[in-house]
């Protein structure tokens, strides 16, 4: 028995061994795998798997879901149907621009359903940089290594004398044309799910390095092997040749959506190299990429969520510009349809990352966040308005004015280079309006907020507190940027009385948020647990702490820290009891909250992210602590369900990236970073400026998650923040970790993080 014991030890060894010897970066931790095992009912992450590089403008993703089906890849399927193109966001906003490529063998067929080959986990390998994939029914293996506008697909065949390869431009609009006198297919495909103008085309060409034997173009399905190209409603093609066994077929691919010209170019980004090249090169770039933050730990699982949460945090907002032939940046404008210069981003909803996936580009990727601000001032250039949900155009989907607070804490991070008086022009509008064709453009029910304080519950305008909610803080955030502007004080004084709207909606009956009807009564009858309603996916519970701004304000509402402190807890202590009536079903939202033994709270979707911090301004930063960690342990993994609810274009991510550093942007355009519990025992953060930031926690362990004492700089360090200067002008900081809370640090209010309120109390 003890030499069976000692020979699994050492087999175990090494396997360890061999498992160390693999990872030689940091994108080898990273599983573009996780989060996918999703449903319409249950979101682990409602994630698929982006082979791409970071921002790049196309991904692509093996498709096991129907044509315009959403959820394009499941975890849980068995079948893929092609190899896709892939613009898509979320599976709720749905895709834009694609088409699919797909090898098989036997019988010329074009159908999904027929083509569709069985696969398996065991056989496929997921990397961002590089996907294969084993096609049992074909006996094919599909290979692609990727660039930002092209990819490179490799296919080795079986001996057939008829080998097919399937190129699908989907419905509601297409063209392929065959050219085989250049082993070329070209087409465009204009599929999309909204936002997009009348002239919105994707262009497409591929390259093989083989002779075509067999041609085929199709129109809604019929194969005509008479014609060479089809513009249909759903138009595609097959080519086919004889294959030796083992015979592998190049396929070079690329898009544009500037023009047919423009996609040859963009084919230029692969040069002559072949796959394992482009992969290495890619491989390259997520390296340097992903290795800004450096990481030692002793659980390689933890180590495989968080290089796989910052994979996922830097693949949004995706790079919508091209590169033309005298190398000057262009864009395809999905605001009014003109070729235009200049930079261009989109595929992010700032109802959800406004919170900190952009101030995590600000800390570690500013370079990447100062073109985005040239995109948004190209935006309002082009459609009047900054976007708030961009996919590729405005859509209408959630609440809030958060391109504010996007642009705010950009340039109060110091990040220069782009017009920012434009910009400022741009809030201030959007402050002021709403799209004439989008509402969640701008801000739906500004009339009501300006001239009562807040969106009222019996207008017919739904979530109307939680878009005063939101309004208010993005208030706080353009009289923040206006000041750093020096606007005048009667220009922008007005920003600073609105940011206090939130206090209108507060209901000392029940020390919660709620609606408020356009009389100034309460609505009634009030259920806190209703989720929807006056609320945005979320309920009272989740919405009473949208107060980013002014912590302190909230606390004085509710009486004092030992009020506030126990609303706090009392999210916790709840059952996770809750009212869907409003949506007449479950939502996703709703059920992942139940089942994730954590009472009321509900970190599987954005309103209440920032919550578990806010004991830092109520003197028990330990909750803070305990509840992180928590969150941290239990809810993100490195699986296929990792997720606890939808990831949300690097949001849900760039939250555990934050919170293992030890601290979170729990309200942007300030300049302080509130602090958790650091998560590993050492990290780095290789800033762009060439300054480091060295976090330190020796003996930090599943134990000891208690923060007892911390330096910065060597110097002791008692509040409960950090700022951005301080990590700016590179930093050393180190905790004492320990198994029990330290009741006595950061608990004075000089130690507490910035609420708008101590400013008029200062004055007064």
């Amino acid at each position: 028995m003890r030499k069976k014991y000692l020979l699994l030890l050492g087999l175990c060894f090494v396997y360890l061994v061999n498992v160390s010897a693999l990872i030689t970066g940091p994108v080898d931790y990273v599983s573009p795998l996780v989060g996918t095992q999703s449903k319409h009912a249950l979101s682990p992450g409602n994630t698929s798997p982006a082979i791409a590089l970071p921002w790049g403008m196309n991904f692509w993703v093996p498709q096991t879901g129907k044509m315009g089906d959403g959820w394009a890849y499941t975890y849980d399927a068995d079948k893929i149907r092609g190899f896709k193109q892939t613009h898509q966001p979320s599976p709720w906003i749905n895709d834009y621009g694609q088409f699919a490529i797909m090898p098989v063998t036997g019988e010329a067929v074009f159908n999904q359903d027929q083509r569709a080959s069985w696969f398996s986990h065991k056989a496929e390998t997921a990397t961002p940089y590089y996907y294969k994939v084993y096609l049992a029914d074909h006996d094919v293996v599909t290979e692609i290594a990727p660039t930002e506008r092209a990819a490179a697909f490799r296919f080795t065949f079986p001996e057939n004398d008829h080998s097919y390869v399937v190129v699908d431009a989907f419905d509601k609009g297409s063209f392929v044309k065959v050219i085989p006198s250049e082993n070329k297919i070209i087409g465009y495909t204009t599929k999309n799910s909204g936002g997009v103008p009348a002239n919105f085309k994707n262009y497409f060409v591929l390259v093989f390095d083989k002779p075509f034997t067999y041609t085929a173009a199709v129109a809604s399905g019929v194969i005509d092997t008479n014609k060479l190209e089809v513009t249909d409603n759903h138009a595609g093609a097959l080519i086919g040749f004889k294959t030796r066994k083992g015979e592998q077929v190049n396929v070079r691919v690329a898009s544009s959506f500037i023009s047919p010209e423009q996609a040859e170019l963009n084919l230029k980004e692969l040069g002559t190299d072949n796959v394992e090249q482009i992969a290495a090169k890619g491989r390259k770039v997520w390296n340097d990429v992903l290795g800004r933050i450096e990481v030692k730990d002793d659980d390689i699982d933890h180590l495989r969520t968080f290089y796989s949460c910052l994979y996922r945090s830097v693949l949004f907002p995706r790079s919508f510009y091209e590169i033309d032939a005298k190398g000057d940046v262009m864009h395809y404008s999905p605001y009014n349809g003109e070729v235009l210069p200049g930079y261009m981003f989109t595929d992010t909803g700032f109802w959800d990352t406004f919170r900190c996936l952009f101030p995590f580009l600000n800390l570690m990727y500013p370079s990447m966040n100062t073109k985005m601000q040239e995109g948004l001032v190209n935006t309002y250039k082009e459609s009047g308005f900054l976007p708030e949900w961009a996919s590729p155009g405005h859509r209408g989907c959630m609440v809030g004015n958060n391109s504010a607070s996007v642009v705010a804490d950009a340039y109060l991070k110091g990040l220069k280079g782009y017009d920012i008086e434009t910009l400022w022009e741009a809030v201030k509008h959007g402050a002021n309006a709403v799209h004439p064709k989008v509402g969640s453009t701008g801000r739906l029910g500004y009339e009501y907020y300006n001239k009562l304080g807040y969106v009222p519950y019996n207008v017919g305008i739904n979530e109307n507190a939680a878009r005063t909610l939101e309004y208010a803080y993005d208030d706080w955030c353009i009289y923040q940027l206006g000041k750093a502007l020096k606007k005048p004080k009667k220009e922008i004084e007005i920003f600073a009385k609105r940011a206090m709207n939130y206090k209108n909606l507060y209901d000392p009956e029940h020390k919660l948020m709620r609606g408020k009807n356009e009389d100034g009564t309460f609505q009634s009858p009030f259920n806190p647990l209703k989720w929807g309603d006056a609320f945005t996916e979320g309920n009272s519970w989740h919405y009473t702490w949208s107060v980013f701004h002014d912590p302190q304000g909230l606390i004085d509402l509710m009486g004092g820290k030992d009020g506030f402190n126990q609303m706090m807890d009392s999210v916790f202590i709840l059952p996770p009891i809750f009212d869907e009536s409003y949506y007449r079903a479950v939502i996703h939202e709703i059920r992942e909250m139940q089942i994730m033994n954590m009472g009321n709270y509900a970190h599987g979707n954005q309103p209440i992210q920032h919550m578990l911090y806010m004991y830092n301004y109520s003197g028990q930063p330990w909750k803070a602590q305990h509840w992180i960690r928590e969150v941290m342990d239990k809810l993100y993994t490195p699986a296929p369900d990792g997720y606890c609810g939808d990831e949300d274009n690097g949001q849900t991510s760039a939250w555990y990236v934050f919170s293992a550093m030890g601290f979170y942007p729990v309200c942007p355009s300030t300049d302080e970073y509130v602090l958790g519990t650091p998560y590993f025992k050492e990290m780095k953060l290789h800033l762009e400026n060439g300054k480091t930031v060295t976090i330190s926690a020796p003996n930090n362990g599943d134990d000891k998650r208690y923060i007892s004492s911390m330096t910065l700089n060597g110097k002791e360090h008692t509040k409960n923040y950090l700022t951005h200067q301080d990590l700016m002008n590179g930093a050393t900081i180190s905790f004492k970790m320990d198994a029990k809370p330290n009741q006595q640090r950061g608990t004075k209010e000089s130690d507490f993080p910035y609420s708008f309120s101590n400013e008029f109390k200062k004055k007064k």
